[in-house]
């Protein structure tokens, strides 16, 4: 371990994953990825569809074993589920039948705090996403957009040091995509936590991270990274901004060049079965 990595929030290191299907020969999604993440860094993935993203972020999280390779957070290699990470997912997460303060305070209910304290909190983080004054109202009486904030919430209830985000705004619309995007940017301020966000949108990537971490198709490995020098906060103007252009055009020519492959790779396979 080299002393970047040691001193690293998160290190990926030479981390492989591969899946069997009965009667198949075996799929390698990962091959011996290695990625460096920094304290406090906000560092985005992006890939092709099916080059493995969310396989990645599955072993970081410790949702599965890789086959090979280590996950080392803080210094120390992790196997299994860590209480240093926190995880939000793309898909709807909320417990209909608890209002916002219920389901942000449902970790701590696990964690024993009691109710009073697991209150205070959830009223806390209810605020820091933007859901003040909303805390006794039920997910269906909320858009998508903060159904979406109450499971950031609730992740960041039990304060994790490293936030794993899985396309978390991938269903929701331009607008509300990027408001949210500089609401997450605001946290990770205030929290002064390490974020890794997997992500197929280019500008969401470029107006978030600090980096970004291009992933070959499948075997997905990390190809390429991209340090993002604009300034913060990233509004309006620095959106639209000439440099920003030119990092969004910069990422889809490694992008296209890895989408095209498997493209054509998918082209190959449905020729195949006919």
């Amino acid at each position: 371990m080299t002393k970047k990595q040691a001193n690293a929030a998160l290190s990926v290191e030479q981390v492989s994953k591969s899946f069997y299907v009965e009667d198949e020969p075996p799929i390698l999604a990962l091959s011996e990825t290695d990625l460096v993440v920094q304290k406090g860094e906000f560092v985005a993935v992006i890939g092709p569809s099916g080059c493995g993203k969310s396989t990645l972020f599955n072993i970081i999280g410790g949702l599965i074993p890789s086959d090979t390779g280590q996950i080392v957070v803080e210094g120390k290699q992790t196997n299994g589920p860590d209480k240093q990470i926190g995880m939000v997912f793309q898909e709807e997460s909320t417990f209909a039948w608890r209002t916002v303060e219920e389901n942000i305070a449902f970790p701590l209910e696990l964690a024993g705090v009691p109710k009073k304290e697991r209150m205070k909190q959830a009223a806390h983080f209810a605020d820091l996403v933007g859901l003040s004054g909303f805390e006794k109202r039920y997910p269906a009486e909320l858009s998508g957009g903060m159904r979406q904030r109450v499971a950031l919430a609730r992740t960041l209830a039990l304060e994790p040091q490293i936030l794993l985000m899985d396309e978390p705004f991938a269903a929701l619309d331009e607008q509300t995509r990027m408001l949210l995007g500089e609401k997450i940017t605001d946290i990770r301020e205030a929290l002064d936590q390490t974020v890794l966000l997997i992500t197929h949108n280019i500008t969401e990537a470029v107006q978030l991270s600090d980096r970004v971490a291009i992933m070959s198709f499948r075997p997905g490995v990390i190809k390429r990274t991209i340090d993002i020098d604009l300034p913060r906060p990233r509004g309006p103007e620095t959106i639209s901004s000439d440099k920003f252009g030119h990092y969004v055009g910069e990422i889809w020519a490694d992008l296209r060049e890895e989408a095209a492959r498997g493209l054509r790779e998918s082209e190959r396979a449905l020729a195949d079965e006919h």
